[in-house]
């Protein structure tokens, strides 16, 4: 049963993450995303939040999802995979966002091989972000949100 004053987040994930489990799991995990959804629930949960993840492959969905968030105000964990890396779409969403928005990583972008995954135009709106971590990012970016929504 879900907890009625629990505060609600979302937690999106962008293109190719319901591939978790089987893409590049020497880089990503073997943690499918249906797995990844039921730790985010029960995370939130321990956290007095109330997670709704999704997934997309498609940009408009997800621009449509944080302007849906900036409309009710409410606080986003975004792994907005490859789009990080060159969506001005996904930026100008961002930035509409008042609630707090924090940005994971399965992997750390940063120390990959490929230079163009070391830019983030995600980051400028992020409260914090998290990465390298593995699926445990996502755990840790509900902290900083259940933290930062107590204060």
């Amino acid at each position: 049963m879900s907890d009625p004053d629990a505060r609600r987040v979302l937690v999106l994930n962008g293109p190719n993450l319901g591939r978790l489990g089987r893409r590049q799991p020497e880089i990503y995990g073997t943690t499918t995303h249906d797995e990844l959804v039921t730790l985010c629930e029960r995370w939130g949960a321990e956290r007095g939040l109330a997670v709704e993840v999704r997934q997309t492959n498609h940009e408009g969905v997800m621009v449509d999802w944080l302007n849906a968030a900036a409309d009710e105000q409410v606080p986003v964990v975004l792994n907005a995979a490859a789009w990080t890396h060159y969506s001005y779409a996904v930026y100008d969403a961002c930035a509409q966002l008042e609630a707090p928005l924090v940005e994971v990583h399965l992997s750390d972008p940063e120390t990959r091989p490929e230079p163009w995954r070391h830019h983030s135009v995600v980051r400028p709106h992020a409260l914090e972000v998290v990465k390298g971590h593995g699926v445990e990012g996502y755990r840790m970016a509900l902290d900083v949100l259940a933290a930062t929504l107590r204060t």
